[in-house]
């Protein structure tokens, strides 16, 4: 049983954490760098956000945008 677990344990130390380990070396180096990852996470986040709101104001102008409090049942 205990081979078992260290197994797990030398799957995690030595092949999945890969990446997690070279970027806690990158840190050293360059912060920017080694948030990589997170830089293009908001960057996906602001253009979903600005073609959200780009969306809102075409159905806005078109007049499909339905403001009454009525528009659904269960705000009656």
């Amino acid at each position: 049983m205990k081979a078992f677990f260290e197994g797990i344990q030398w799957l995690f130390e030595n092949i999945l954490f890969i990446l997690h380990d070279f970027l806690r070396a990158l840190e050293l180096k360059s912060w920017f760098a080694a948030n990589i990852i997170n830089w293009g996470f908001m960057i996906i986040c602001a253009v979903a956000i600005v073609y959200w709101c780009k969306q809102l104001k075409l159905h806005e102008d078109q007049g499909e945008e339905n403001q009454d409090t009525t528009a659904h049942s269960f705000l009656k």
